[in-house]
């Protein structure tokens, strides 16, 4: 604890030391810069170790090295002024300050991802693969720390931060194998004469990610934008700023040009420097309803394409005739993973009236069981909410349901764990709720908390009509033993993602994107690669010039 603190401390200080005494004797000895990036770099993977060491049990780390990478190092921003704090929700700790990047660092950024550019789409695509595959490797090798550390500044359970850590490493090798196969199309004209078509980078692509998935997240954006020949600067959310500089460092380390992933931190104002900077060419962002319309708008005004991941109050319907474990289990994991912090969960659960009593029973059995805690224990299946607002505004959820008639069937209140260190932290117990109606705020809102709502129905045609009626679109579901009418639901379901007896998985070859305000474009499968390339079509004339003139 304390004591192992003070040691890294001090590890940490004595190489800091060497960094700049190894600075000083490399720009005397006027070393070539390689030479210097590539010392500087070691070094100072060490202090990412010594500092990840820390991360051994909750309530001991605390992040010292700064969160801007720039140009293949860590450093602070060139105009930083207004001050974030990021917390380890798991204690309600303070475990890192840093400064939010002005114009001036996101222009830096966007300079040194636009140099970097230039060589990495001149590489062909087995280069670029071979490169993106030694990322993968390197984050598949360090599986743990980073797991450990995004579960210690989002909050969710290590088990579930492998997961994602391990969707991750998946992402990025699924897109090294496309990046050598990019290719255009050969056509042929009258006369001999031909076309073709060449797919293209765009440029320098903006990423801005989200708090639930911080690392994850960054790889859906990075590994297509990078397979394609692009360049990317990244603004993670300011709630989780600190392992998207790990898969910076983890990029450098495999071999990209220098700035070809730079990584600025800030809030909303970083944000805007960021969309409307003349030389970015996309946006990518993963957000909320409200903040995407502005980015958007944003763009608009450069005419820069944009991929909008946006929010959902996604339907599960349960037919009589599922195997009702499974639809448990499915009604699960579509409700309170990630502490029910997830865009696509199927919060709305829709339960054919024969078997809701039977059903609703076995989840609020299940639901209490969820062993709630310190995130880095094993055999903790739910951590805490990201931040103090956010537990207060899921609570707001439920007492304005309770108002509105809602049944409190489990949990929905402020959870203490016994264990004294998480008394500051942002628990909450899992909760299920009864008797809803369509025109309820919980059933109509996106929560973003562990927070299900059982509504019961009689027929198809009556919950499809009910399922669809929301401005959101991003997933659904269906539980059935008849498969013709599992398929034709979903044929009828308004969403982007689909799922038939089963929620929430997310394999990296199928496409995620959603319906309606829940966003457009697409991440993950083939068709990324359209949102982060170009075409151009060229025409060959084998003869001569035929002219009305």
């Amino acid at each position: 604890g304390r004591d192992q603190g003070r040691r890294i401390d001090s590890v940490r200080a004595r190489t800091r030391k060497t960094v700049q005494m190894w600075q000083g004797h490399l720009m005397v000895l006027n070393c070539r810069p390689l030479l210097f990036r590539f010392g500087c770099h070691i070094l100072q993977s060490c202090l990412s170790s010594a500092a990840m060491s820390r991360v051994a049990s909750t309530g001991t780390f605390r992040q010292v090295l700064p969160l801007n990478y720039r140009n293949g190092a860590r450093v602070e921003p060139a105009d930083g002024q207004d001050k974030e704090e990021a917390y380890e929700p798991a204690t309600g700790r303070v475990i890192a300050t840093f400064s939010c990047s002005g114009e001036k660092e996101v222009d830096l950024a966007v300079q040194s991802a636009k140099a970097a550019f230039k060589i990495w789409s001149q590489k062909s695509g087995m280069e670029r693969s071979r490169i993106l595959l030694e990322a993968a490797r390197i984050i598949r090798e360090r599986r743990e720390e980073i797991a450990a550390m995004e579960s210690t500044n989002n909050g969710k359970s290590i088990f579930e931060a492998r997961v994602d850590i391990d969707i991750s490493w998946q992402c990025v090798e699924y897109y090294a194998g496309l990046a050598g196969s990019l290719a255009g199309q050969h056509v042929q004209l009258p006369g001999g004469s031909f076309g073709y078509t060449r797919r293209e980078p765009l440029g320098v692509c903006v990423g801005i990610g989200a708090w639930n998935y911080p690392f994850q997240i960054a790889c859906w954006k990075a590994a297509p934008a990078l397979a394609c020949g692009n360049a990317m600067v990244y603004k993670p959310s300011p709630f989780t700023p600190i392992t998207v500089v790990l898969l910076a460092e983890i990029f450098a380390e495999a071999g990209v040009p220098t700035g070809l992933f730079n990584v600025v931190q800030g809030g909303a104002a970083t944000g805007e420097f960021l969309c409307r900077h003349p030389d970015v060419a996309k946006v990518s962002f993963t957000g909320s309803v409200p903040t995407g319309s502005k980015i958007m708008e944003m763009a608009a005004k450069g005419i820069k394409p944009v991929t909008l991941e946006l929010g959902g109050k996604s339907p599960l319907m349960i037919f009589s005739d599922c195997v009702l474990e499974n639809a448990v289990k499915g009604a699960m994991m579509g409700n309170f993973l990630t502490q029910g912090e997830v865009c696509c969960n199927a919060t709305r659960v829709f339960v054919q009236r024969e078997i809701l009593d039977k059903f609703t029973e076995e989840v609020v059995k299940q639901t209490k069981k969820i062993k709630i805690g310190d995130p880095l224990l094993e055999d903790t299946r739910m951590g805490p909410l990201i931040n103090k607002p956010h537990l207060g505004k899921v609570l707001g959820f439920i007492q304005k349901g309770k108002e509105q008639g809602v049944k409190v069937l489990c949990g929905g209140e402020p959870y203490i764990p016994d264990d004294p260190k998480l008394k500051g932290g942002f628990y909450m117990s899992p909760c299920v709720l009864g008797n809803c109606r369509d025109d309820m705020t919980c059933v109509k809102e996106e929560i973003f908390g562990p927070v299900m709502s059982i509504l019961p129905f009689d027929t198809e045609e009556e919950v499809l009509e009910r399922a669809n009626n929301t401005v959101y679109g991003l997933a659904g579901g269906v539980f059935t033993r008849d498969i013709q009418r599992a398929h034709r639901v979903v044929a009828a379901l308004q969403a982007g993602m689909c799922f038939i007896n089963n929620y929430n998985i997310s394999p990296v070859e199928l496409p995620f994107g959603g319906y309606k305000k829940s966003g457009f474009g697409r991440e993950n499968g083939e068709a990324a690669i359209a949102y982060y390339s170009q075409l151009k079509t060229v025409c060959v004339e084998m003869g001569d010039v035929e002219s009305v003139f």
